[in-house]
């Protein structure tokens, strides 16, 4: 009896608190503060937005599928994507042992196509132009890298263009900055173009870019599958498990060497970067900041006209007006002829008129990393790009102004919004886990990406 008068008093106490508040629903509620009601609008602005610019399509739009997912990952329908040919790929990418074709015998065994393609900095160079044959020294990230002494200018690789990004590749159906390489989409009715004896000859294999690129790579950057290395060692057995439908003695060749390195390339993707976990349900993957930085790509500033999808890139080709490649301290030009020709742009392959200056739309994930961006890499951070866009002002007076996209005018952000902007690509589209992606050995026990003798002190290699 006692315990339940207790009882009776308690709760009296309790109305009585009630009571003497007015009774106000709201008092019963549990107290949420601004920024988590804030948090709350920015999602549903920007998920109304996503659902807006994905014509309906939702979040699935532009959404990456897991690097293992094959069989979500875009293919080429005559180069299937199977595990023991991305294994194989893997190593080739980063096997310095390719390198048999150097125009100065040093070089041989010393680089890959990860000398240029460095993991650590959004599989770009670390530095503003790359350097294959001809480089030594890595640094951290490749920053580290510059040019041997001993070599003749005309003797060094080096790029008349800032070397892109493959993370995202498997969204390209033409590559590179003109878009030269594959066989399908823009490139339908370029045949005349396709040059035999020249990179983009190599288009009458009939792939689409990624493809293309990774076989032509082989002969533009003075590498080459020497069979009796492929027998010598386990690739043999790799070749074997990726290639079985291809008869032996057609195995061990450039041209599958280059189809395993694509089939790699393609995997590269940055499904686990904040805004990917988001999509996926994860309200707390982006800060505030970063989703005020959304609302804006997806809204004010339209980035979506020309960055879409789940790369966030375009097929599309476009002149900005940005810098291309000068003879200055950082770069080289040891072929004046390639260099004139890739400042036209997309025009410097198809020879039209009207696509004189314009340059493929690139995938936004990994920026952070880069240090460079533009096709002439003229700026040096994504803030300094978004800048440039929000101006609308060319900075290239070569480029004619019949030619500059009506794409390109000021945007009128605020310094808030470039900062908000800035965050949301540099920190949100970052996936942090690009080593996931490095092979823990090639087969030649070499040392890589680069195997030089600077490279191997830089990287406390033996």
């Amino acid at each position: 009896m006692f315990r339940s008068w207790m009882m009776f008093y308690t709760s009296l106490i309790f109305v009585g608190s009630i009571t003497s508040k007015g009774c106000q629903e709201e008092d019963l509620l549990p107290d949420v503060t601004e920024s988590e009601v804030t948090v709350s609008h920015m999602d549903d602005e920007l998920l109304a937005l996503l659902e807006d610019k994905s014509k309906g399509k939702g979040l699935t739009y532009y959404m990456l599928p897991d690097d293992h997912d094959y069989a979500n990952i875009p293919q080429d329908p005559k180069n299937k994507i199977t595990s023991f040919k991305v294994l194989l790929g893997k190593k080739l990418f980063c096997e310095p042992a390719l390198a048999t074709e150097p125009k100065n015998v040093i070089s041989k065994d010393a680089y890959s196509c990860a000398s240029c393609h460095v993991p650590k900095a959004a599989f770009t160079p670390g530095i503003k132009q790359g350097i294959g044959e001809g480089g030594q020294g890595f640094g951290h990230h490749g920053e580290g890298r510059t040019i041997n002494p001993n070599y003749l200018i005309d003797e060094i690789d080096v790029q008349p263009i800032r070397t892109p990004s493959i993370i995202n590749n498997a969204y390209n159906r033409t590559s590179i900055w003109n878009g030269q390489f594959g066989a399908v989409g823009l490139n339908e009715g370029t045949e005349e173009n396709w040059v035999d004896g020249k990179p983009t000859g190599f288009n009458q294999l009939g792939f689409e870019g990624v493809e293309t690129q990774a076989i032509a790579g082989m002969g533009v950057h003075r590498m080459a599958l020497e069979k009796e290395f492929a027998l010598s060692n386990y690739y043999k057995d790799w070749f074997d498990l990726a290639f079985p439908e291809v008869p032996e003695e057609e195995r061990y060749t450039n041209i599958n060497a280059g189809l395993a390195i694509a089939a790699f390339e393609r995997t590269v993707i940055a499904d686990e970067a904040p805004f990917q976990k988001y999509l996926r349900g994860d309200k707390m993957a982006l800060t505030e900041n970063q989703k005020v930085g959304a609302t804006l790509f997806f809204g004010k500033a339209n980035c979506t006209n020309c960055h879409d999808g789940p790369a966030l890139n375009s097929e599309e080709f476009f002149a900005l007006g940005m810098a291309d490649f000068e003879k200055d301290t950082d770069v080289l030009i040891n072929n004046e002829a390639d260099f004139e020709k890739a400042k036209k742009g997309r025009g410097g392959f198809t020879k039209a008129e009207e696509d004189l200056y314009k340059f493929k739309t690139p995938q936004l994930y990994g920026l952070k990393s880069m240090g460079f961006y533009g096709h002439g890499g003229s700026f040096t951070s994504v803030k300094e790009i978004i800048e440039y866009k929000n101006k609308g002002i060319v900075e290239n007076a070569l480029v004619p102004e019949k030619q500059i996209s009506e794409e390109f005018k000021p945007l009128g952000l605020s310094e808030d919004e470039i900062n908000a902007l800035t965050d949301f690509i540099e920190n949100a589209l970052d996936d942090p886990n690009m080593d996931r992606f490095t092979p823990k050995d090639v087969a030649s026990g070499l040392c890589f990406p680069n195997n030089d003798i600077t490279s191997r002190t830089d990287m406390g290699c033996k």
